[in-house]
Formats: structure tokens, C-alpha cells, sequence
């Protein structure tokens, strides 16, 4: 297969038929069917260039997602006071889309009930309203709830990250940004095909994480694969709602994605719709990811607190742990031996019938029974519509979006 369009032809048949895959992926598959690496590199950058697909690294994999066609342009705002960041956020978007920017607080909320624009890029050092305000109005009006917001901010992230997840966000961006990654997330907000983009919807799924685990198999003990669970969510959810437990889910989601982009880029991560995300890599890398992710969560851990209703003069944390009265959230990871991974694998692939050869995508139940849990009391959905969460194995499910 020479054909330069003939390649772009069967590379985007098969984005379109998948939604989105990951670059290797694509390139096992086009190696298959006589596509070399280089020829197939070569076909992406185009595509990208044309604006027919997009990629993003996340969870130590790059993936690539088809855009839609469309003809009317998408509106962005940017509420940014600093007119040089102002220009460079509007430059780093590039063409494509509808640029309003305005420079002061104080006006963001009119203009988007007034223009309606699809997604905000907002700071939250603003004059004459900050931006957690600005973004828990616009969400928290039906008229404009579904405004996509992306927070970038050089203040503390925090309390700030926690806030803005908690007042509906949909991604939090450290300054100084990287403008590949911001128009990355504004492109595949606004254009990508099929669900809406979703930073804890679009980590890698079932299919991913069960490669992942073959790869660690063959990769030897340097090599490590474990689970980060949320200790203690389920009761969380009971305590104080399963909206408040969704909003934690998010917050790890991004510390693990951001912890890995700027430490660890060679490490992977994957979302067991549990209260568990996996975490995969040299042993290095993974130790690094789990223990600042950990002082991270350590960190926001009394604002998300204060946020329930505890003053914070009452904030003695260890106490307040103690008395019971608050499930006691934290961070705990658990490397899995690769002899009982091997073991636990062995005894699927001998329920199913099957050979090693013949593995295919684990099911979620099946990539917890991998982990050694199953004595699960929560669980989650993730699909098109949003994130769902059930507590208790025999719960009915309740709607967390």
C-alpha cells in the first residue's frame, strides 16, 4: 500500500471504527496490513495538520482521536487579565475556532449568557471576580451548564484544582501552560467524534490495562504494575453523597495524569471503575508517581474537608479521623506480584476455556479478580452520558454527573 491517500484512507477508517487507539496500536495493526512505520508516522502528521484527527499523551500512551466535520466555528473565550498570556493562549489555539478574549473578571459571566460560547478558557486571578466564581456561576446556571471551562492558573493548585472540579470544570491547567496541550484539550472538547472528551471518561480502558498486563509479564521485575486505591471512598460516597465521591475520583485522575506528564512520561495509568486506578512502569517511575500523588492528595485532603462543612479551626485531621465521624479518605498502593498476577491469570484463562494465545480484553471483573479484589462495595460506569457510581455490591445505581 504506496498510495499516500490510500494510507490516510485506512488510517482514519480505522480511528473511525475504534473512535479513538493508541499510536501503538495503530501501528501494529498498519505494519499488519503493509504500512510502514515511517509512511504511517508520516500519514498522522499530516492528518493532524489537516485537522482530521488529533492526539493526546495521557496515561503514558499517546492516542489518537477522530474530529468531526463540521463548518460552523467553535466559539472559545478566554478571560485572561495578563494581555501578553491573553495573546499566546489565542495563538496557541491557532485557526479553527471563533476567538473572543476579554481581560477582566468582571464581565466573563454576561458575555457567555450574552454569546453563548462552547468552552471558556479562564484564569482565576481575575480583577473584580475571581475565576471559581465566574465558573461555579456559568455552571451552576442551566442556561449555560454545559459551557465547557478550562482553569488555568499559576495560584497554588491545591485548593484551586479541588475547587474548580468541585464547582464543574472539566480540566485544570498549571501555568506556565503548554500550548501544544492546551489546544490538544480545547481541539478534542470541541471536535472529537462520538462521546464527549472527558479527563476521567477517556483514561485508558479494559482493552488498555489488559495489555499493560501482558506487557508487565513479559517486561521482568524491573518492571512494575499495582493498583492506587482510594481508601475508604464507598463510605465517603455514604457520608456525604456520591456527587462528592465523583469529584474525588476526578481530582486523582488528574494529579495522576499531571504527576506523569511533568515526572514519569514512560508511565501508564488505567481506571478500574472502582475506587483503584493501575499504575504501571519501571519501579523508579512508578514509586515516584504513587508517593507525590500521595503528598498531593495529603495536601487538598483538609480543603476537601473544609468543603463539607468542618471549620477549619476544627481541621485537626487525625482526630477528627479518629472520632469516626468522617470516613478516612487516603492513597494506598499495592504493587502486584508478578507470581500471583501469572497464577490469577492462569485460573481465568482456565474458566474461559482459553490459551495464552487467545487472551483477547479482559472484563473489568476480571482485571479486579487480577489485582486480588474482589470484595468490592463500590463501582463505576463510564459511558457517553457521564459517571455513575454504585455502593454496595446489590445497590441500585445513582446517577453522580
Amino acid at each position: 500500500m504506496e498510495n499516500p491517500s490510500d494510507i490516510a484512507k485506512e488510517v482514519l477508517d480505522v480511528i473511525n471504527e475504534r473512535q479513538q487507539i493508541t499510536y501503538n496500536e495503530l501501528s501494529d495493526l498498519m505494519f499488519s496490513r503493509g504500512v510502514p512505520k515511517d509512511r504511517m508516522d508520516g500519514t498522522l502528521q499530516s492528518l493532524e495538520a489537516s485537522k482530521a484527527i488529533a492526539s493526546r499523551s495521557s496515561g503514558g500512551i499517546m492516542t489518537y482521536y477522530l474530529l468531526q466535520d463540521t463548518n460552523a466555528l467553535r466559539k472559545v473565550l478566554i478571560v485572561e487579565d495578563d494581555k501578553n498570556i491573553n495573546k499566546l493562549m489565542a495563538l496557541s489555539l491557532g485557526k479553527g475556532f471563533e476567538i473572543n478574549q476579554i481581560y477582566d473578571g468582571g464581565e466573563a459571566v454576561d458575555f457567555v449568557k450574552s454569546n453563548s460560547p462552547n468552552l471558556v478558557i479562564l484564569d482565576l486571578m481575575l480583577p473584580h471576580r475571581d475565576g471559581l466564581d465566574i465558573c461555579q456561576t456559568i455552571k451552576s446556571d442551566p442556561a449555560t451548564s454545559g459551557t465547557i471551562i478550562i482553569l488555568v492558573s499559576a495560584m497554588d493548585p491545591t485548593n484551586n484544582r479541588f475547587k474548580g472540579i468541585k464547582y464543574g470544570a472539566d480540566y485544570y491547567i498549571k501555568k506556565p501552560f503548554d500550548p501544544v496541550e492546551l489546544r490538544s484539550l480545547v481541539t478534542l472538547f470541541l471536535r472529537k467524534k462520538g462521546k464527549r472528551f472527558d479527563a476521567l471518561i477517556d483514561l485508558p480502558d479494559e482493552e488498555r490495562i489488559s495489555k499493560e498486563i501482558e506487557r508487565s509479564l513479559k517486561e521482568g521485575e524491573k518492571y512494575a504494575i499495582g493498583t492506587l486505591r482510594i481508601d475508604n471512598l464507598a463510605a465517603y460516597a455514604k457520608r456525604f453523597g456520591e456527587k462528592s465521591a465523583i469529584v474525588i475520583l476526578r481530582l486523582i485522575s488528574q494529579l495522576l495524569q499531571d504527576v506523569i506528564k511533568s515526572k514519569s512520561p514512560n508511565a501508564f495509568v488505567g481506571f478500574l471503575n472502582s475506587d483503584e486506578f493501575v499504575i504501571a512502569g519501571m519501579k523508579e517511575s512508578v514509586a515516584a508517581t504513587v508517593e507525590e500523588v500521595q503528598q498531593e492528595f495529603s495536601n487538598v485532603l483538609p480543603f476537601i474537608l473544609q468543603d463539607e462543612g468542618y471549620r477549619q479551626i476544627d481541621l485537626n485531621i487525625d482526630s477528627l479521623f479518629e472520632s469516626k465521624e468522617v470516613p478516612k479518605l487516603s492513597l494506598i498502593y499495592t504493587e502486584t506480584e508478578k507470581s500471583a498476577l501469572k497464577e490469577r491469570r492462569e485460573e481465568i484463562l482456565s474458566a474461559k476455556g482459553a490459551s495464552p494465545s487467545e487472551i483477547g480484553t479482559y472484563t473489568y471483573d476480571e482485571l479486579q479478580r487480577l489485582f486480588g479484589r474482589d470484595d468490592l462495595d463500590i463501582t463505576i460506569t463510564r459511558d457517553a452520558s457521564g459517571v455513575r457510581i454504585r455502593v454496595g455490591k446489590h445497590s441500585d445505581d445513582v446517577d453522580a454527573q
